[in-house]
């Protein structure tokens, strides 16, 4: 999972949705930098990352990826299902895509002074190019693979991968559908206990 389903898995606490984000820009130990609602949606982030690799069928779906692409499957993969997900917006939220998005815009840009420098960016360009809901236009996945692979250690057209969720992409959806139905109660699940920020692995 991506952004977008980091941040619903959430849960509404704007505060918490900051942190669901961060789990992408912020490693090692929290210690007490963030406010705790948002380093409670750090922590959720990570644990939900732990969660979805296990998944069996997630874990199927990388093994199917032609050896090129296998190694890095597992980021096709969550942009992949952010994209599925911005589809098909309607049956995990009430309110539209937009006014999800743009009222968690306008919160993280409360947070800015504080954000980290990666997501100070993410701040100064998500609302004015629509960042979370361009997910939903399939012509601009391939270019945000790239970005994506621009910034690996060694470069290279991750876009290209794309056609590997193209050729399946029923059993895609259909892993989405399936993995996601269980993400939304653990993410409760994890929510409601009293999660204490901890070292978890980061990916």
């Amino acid at each position: 999972m991506n952004y977008l389903a980091h941040i619903l898995l959430s849960g509404d606490n704007l505060d918490r949705q900051v942190g669901g984000l961060l789990g992408d820009f912020v490693k090692g130990p929290l210690q007490g930098k963030y406010p705790d609602i948002v380093e409670e949606g750090i922590t959720l982030h990570r644990k939900l990352d732990v969660y979805t690799d296990a998944q069996p069928e997630v874990q199927h779906l990388i093994r199917s990826f032609a050896p090129p692409w296998r190694r890095y499957a597992g980021i096709v993969l969550d942009i992949a299902f952010d994209h599925i997900l911005a589809t098909r917006w309607q049956a995990y939220h009430s309110l539209s895509l937009d006014q999800f998005c743009q009222r968690f815009y306008q919160h993280l840009n409360t947070c800015q002074t504080w954000l980290p420098a990666r997501a100070q960016h993410f701040n100064q360009r998500a609302a004015e190019i629509r960042w979370l809901q361009s997910y939903a236009n399939d012509a601009l996945i391939p270019i945000m693979l790239n970005r994506v692979g621009e910034r690996l250690r060694r470069p290279l057209p991750l876009g290209e991968a794309w056609p590997e969720i193209v050729d399946r992409h029923e059993e895609v959806e259909q892993v989405f559908s399936t993995v996601m139905a269980r993400l939304l109660t653990h993410s409760q699940q994890l929510r409601s206990a009293a999660i204490t920020p901890t070292a978890v692995t980061v990916r």
